[in-house]
């Protein structure tokens, strides 16, 4: 299994309140959630211990696995996702405070004109290159070439 750590207090609410905010957010939640993204849940069973939410079963594609993996993150509340590891393991990025697609692009892929492959990769979870804030993961693509 492996397992990846998120920034609790970051990301999407699935709660009214910061007071529900502050319990974990529920199994449905999280997959109707994902669901309205417009991401495939099919085969996967989700369930929540306290701040941490694990995947079973097995996603349609490692793509759909690793964009499910980061919207469970990427939901407030939630610290650690744990999902069986594929034998390529994905590689995330956590957006540090004044980080940009282009920047994180540069760093990771070697160039910055690459952030539209990083942009694509997270979508529909990032819905504009520019709306990305710090705390949030970012999946990065291993399939595009690099500089």
């Amino acid at each position: 299994m492996g397992l990846w750590s998120f920034v609790k207090e970051s990301g999407a609410s699935l709660f009214g309140s910061k007071a529900e905010a502050a319990t974990a957010p529920e199994p449905e939640a999280i997959k109707t959630a994902m669901n309205d993204i417009g991401l495939d849940t099919t085969g996967v069973d989700i369930s929540v211990q306290g701040d941490k939410v694990t995947l079973q079963g097995t996603a349609v594609s490692p793509e759909m696995k690793e964009k499910i993996i980061l919207a469970a993150g990427n939901v407030q509340g939630v610290a650690q996702v744990e999902a069986e590891a594929d034998a390529e393991a994905p590689v995330f990025y956590t957006v540090k405070k004044g980080d940009t697609l282009s920047a994180i692009a540069k760093h990771t892929l070697g160039k910055a004109s690459m952030y539209q492959a990083i942009f694509e990769a997270n979508k529909p979870m990032l819905s504009h290159p520019d709306k990305i804030y710090p705390g949030q993961m970012l999946r990065i693509p291993q399939t595009t070439h690099r500089a």
